[in-house]
């Protein structure tokens, strides 16, 4: 939904295919009647979008910046979900490939981003998108520090928890890029958000796979301090980006609100129909005393039917969903799954990883692309029922080679591990922060992705 508006209801819809391209005059009498995708439409007809200006470049290279916060979850599930199979990270922490510990340390990053649940708001409603994603960030290179000076497993337990603390509170990325994005764009560019989670994934496991030659502790500590690249440049690409606009002018910002929607989706022209139909969105939409200002009320994401309907079949519902299709086990326990299959080798381990972030990053880029031609409900549903067969395929043939040692099925259960990442990654990646996003209005955005971020990890534990 690349709509100008926060939502738009069938009230609102008004066809506006007969309006002649030639009819400049027509056209612009007719947006100010016109409200969502409908009037997107006209004014694209009226001033189409220059794709390589200055300002969309720029504007490309901040929402570019901003997916790193993806990338760092992307970065910390397969680094997790290899090191387990290391055995001077074994020795280390008195862990294995299955067990209590193992367990433990996987869950660890999960707890702390349920943790940081009360602490979201706050940071990105009160004080701005920009400075709670570099609180968080902050706090993620603490927990880096933490883990990768441990020689005991309670302090890398904490560097673990720190980690995913810090997570949940860099979690107003997704709500930044929605609100900073390019109207035109912002449907793409926004699903694209989650799809760079492959991006740190194939980081991790191409780091992963040239320290395993090591025969020391080194093997686990170069990928565990090479983890502290994305958040750091992160926090510092925050000191040189634009606040959020919806941001600005929800604090009574009202000037620079409007001088940041003319530098970037305007092309410099402060009478850009982009820039003028959002100012009267913001207006009719964003409450200058809204429940955003005020850290602890959560009432706005309760306080009518719609607003219940969205926050928990839209934020809440899609996230958990998102880990009960099982690829949350495959992220983080994927040697343990591959040991019932008859493969132990940590060389072989690290290969499939690789491969499967690599094809799975792939196909999440090109779900990105079909997201508004296919709609975002049918994707999942297909997805969904895809899945499920692909879930059925693999447990037999697991049981198979469990039961009667058959190599073929073992080799078949590794594709269908392929398959589940594959098919995962085309629906639920690109929207499983862009769902929520979209659906949400301006006051309850922040407080809504919290929600949806709990959700997501507490269904993960």
């Amino acid at each position: 939904m690349s709509a100008l508006d926060e939502k738009t209801g069938d009230d609102d819809h008004v066809e506006v295919e007969d309006l002649s391209p030639d009819a400049g005059m027509k056209d612009t009498e007719a947006l100010h009647n016109l409200r969502g995708t409908d009037a997107l439409m006209v004014a694209i007809r009226i001033e189409p979008v220059k794709k390589l200006s200055k300002g969309m470049i720029q504007l490309y290279a901040i929402c570019a910046l901003m997916m790193l916060g993806a990338s760092m979850g992307g970065y910390d599930a397969s680094l997790m979900g290899n090191l387990l199979a290391m055995p001077h990270f074994q020795s280390t922490f008195g862990s294995s490939i299955l067990g209590v510990k193992a367990g433990l340390i996987s869950s660890m990053f999960a707890i702390g981003s349920v943790c940081a649940l009360p602490f979201i708001g706050p940071a990105a409603d009160t004080w701005g998108r920009r400075t709670g994603i570099g609180m968080g960030c902050t706090i993620i290179i603490m927990g880096t520090i933490i883990q990768g000076t441990s020689h005991h497993l309670p302090q890398y337990l904490a560097g673990r928890f720190f980690l995913g603390f810090g997570g949940g509170i860099a979690g107003a990325g997704p709500a930044y890029v929605v609100e900073i994005a390019h109207p035109v764009y912002r449907g793409v560019i926004a699903g694209l958000f989650n799809c760079c989670y492959y991006v740190g994934a194939v980081l991790a496991a191409v780091v992963l796979r040239g320290c395993v030659r090591y025969d020391s502790n080194i093997s686990w500590t170069v990928p565990t301090w090479f983890q502290l690249a994305l958040p750091f440049i992160l926090l510092i690409g925050c000191f040189f980006i634009p606040e959020s606009p919806r941001w600005q002018y929800s604090h009574g910002q009202i000037e620079k609100c409007r001088a940041t929607l003319t530098k970037y989706h305007g092309d410099g022209n402060p009478d850009s129909v982009y820039v003028q139909l959002q100012m009267q969105e913001f207006g009719e939409w964003i409450e200058l005393e809204g429940a955003d200002k005020r850290w602890w009320d959560y009432r706005a994401l309760f306080n009518s039917k719609a607003s219940l309907y969205r926050v928990l079949l839209c934020a809440c519902a899609v996230p958990a969903f998102s880990q009960w299709t099982g690829q949350g086990g495959v992220s983080y326990f994927l040697p343990a799954m591959l040991t019932t299959m008859g493969i132990t080798s940590t060389d072989v381990v690290l290969d499939i990883n690789l491969g499967i972030a690599i094809a799975s990053g792939i196909s999440a880029a090109v779900g990105a692309s079909f997201m508004d031609r296919f709609g975002r409900r049918k994707m999942l549903i297909s997805c969904c029922a895809v899945l499920t067969l692909t879930w059925v395929g693999m447990i037999a043939c697991t049981s198979s080679f469990y039961s009667h040692g058959n190599t073929s099925a073992a080799k078949a259960s590794v594709a269908f591990i392929f398959l589940i990442g594959i098919v995962f990654s085309f629906a639920y990646t690109p929207l499983q922060q862009l769902y929520p996003a979209e659906t949400l209005s301006y006051q309850q955005r922040a407080k809504g992705l919290a929600f949806a971020a709990m959700c997501t990890n507490a269904t993960a534990l």
